[in-house]
């Protein structure tokens, strides 16, 4: 289903909410992600801080370019006081039960590259999902998010009063799944502060605001009914969106503000991270970053899949590299074995009980 603000809905009769097909428009068949996995994942910086992308129409084992790696620097994302614009001119559709808007249309509004970071411009030209240090792929969904989103439902995951961070957030889907399981506070972050404006933003939004059926994020949507062709404008910002925070830029980046904000901060109790160790050059920046952010007791969940050809990343790579660092303990808690073998990897502090 979807929907444009102001405001029109189509409804698809044949969406099945427990299915991947729900994604293939941007993920393309199972085939052809597993086959553009396999032959043309690309490398980004050392410390990219973002979800791994693909560059699909690269040849298959070509090696992209090494150019100087450049930090971005972090910057928090201020809440807009009318939020009733952070959906005007979207297309918002239904997924596993949350509101999303359209990544394609966003990546036509931006096609001329007269906002923001000019980054699908520059992706288009450039035939690559990823750009090394201007682009991180955060306008796409990828199929790891929603096997996390699946183990959460199954194994009931509690985040009632717990403090989530969402890294590498994209559409920011795993921490608006925290939301709505009453989490204490909510934040989300990307590298491309375009990805938080225009996606992970007015995602948030979306499940926040009454959509006219009375629903909002803490709501159960396991319903067939269909939501209201349009939301109700709100005078006022909604209490679950007063948990929320959004950042964007470099993880060590985004970790320094955090740390040395003048605004209160408290470790995580979860972080959510998904297809985020793609490359081995990232796995010191976001040890750091996890080390530097989880709280004592917390736990981090992390999807991934089991190799990243072209790349070189992957779990077991990343389990070696964590075991050196004799920091967090990891413990596998579920495997997809369908098509490319896919991971849930639990981690936590070693000393800790």
């Amino acid at each position: 289903m979807a929907f444009r603000f102001n405001f029109s809905i189509e409804e698809n009769e044949n969406y099945a909410p427990d299915t991947h097909d729900k994604i293939e428009s941007q993920l393309g068949s199972p085939e052809h992600r597993q086959e553009s996995t396999e032959g043309s994942r690309q490398a980004a910086g050392p410390a990219a801080g973002c979800s791994p992308r693909l560059a699909t129409d690269k040849p298959q084992g070509e090696t992209p370019s090494k150019k100087p790696f450049r930090l971005k620097a972090a910057k928090e994302h201020d809440i807009p006081e009318d939020i009733n614009k952070v959906l005007e001119n979207k297309v918002v559709e239904m997924v596993s039960g949350l509101y999303h808007v359209n990544m394609s249309v966003v990546e036509m509004t931006l096609l001329d590259g007269s906002r923001g970071e000019d980054i699908v411009s520059k992706s288009v030209s450039s035939h690559s999902d990823l750009i090394p240090g201007v682009y991180e792929g955060g306008l796409k969904i990828w199929e790891c998010t929603f096997d996390l989103i699946d183990y959460f439902s199954e194994t009931e995951m509690q985040f009632t009063n717990k403090t989530v961070l969402d890294l590498g957030c994209g559409a920011g889907l795993l921490g608006i799944v925290a939301l709505r399981g009453k989490a204490e506070k909510v934040h989300f972050q990307d590298y491309n502060s375009t990805v938080i404006d225009e996606i992970t933003l007015p995602n948030t939004v979306a499940n926040c605001i009454d959509d006219g059926n009375g629903t909002g994020c803490g709501d159960d949507r396991k319903t067939s009914k269909p939501p209201s062709k349009k939301f109700k404008k709100t005078k006022r910002l909604p209490d679950l969106l007063t948990k929320c925070r959004f950042f964007s830029g470099e993880w060590s980046e985004v970790s320094q503000l955090l740390l040395n904000s003048n605004k209160p901060f408290s470790k995580y109790d979860l972080i959510l991270t998904s297809e985020t160790i793609y490359n081995p050059d990232y796995y010191s920046a976001l040890h750091d970053t996890l080390s530097q952010l989880l709280d004592k007791k917390g736990h981090v969940y992390l999807a991934s899949k089991a190799h990243y050809f072209g790349v070189g990343g992957g779990v077991h790579l990343f389990e070696k590299f964590i075991e050196e660092r004799n920091v967090f303990r990891t413990n596998t808690v579920k495997i997809i074995d369908k098509g490319l073998k896919r991971f849930i990897i639990e981690m936590a502090f070693k000393n800790s009980s």
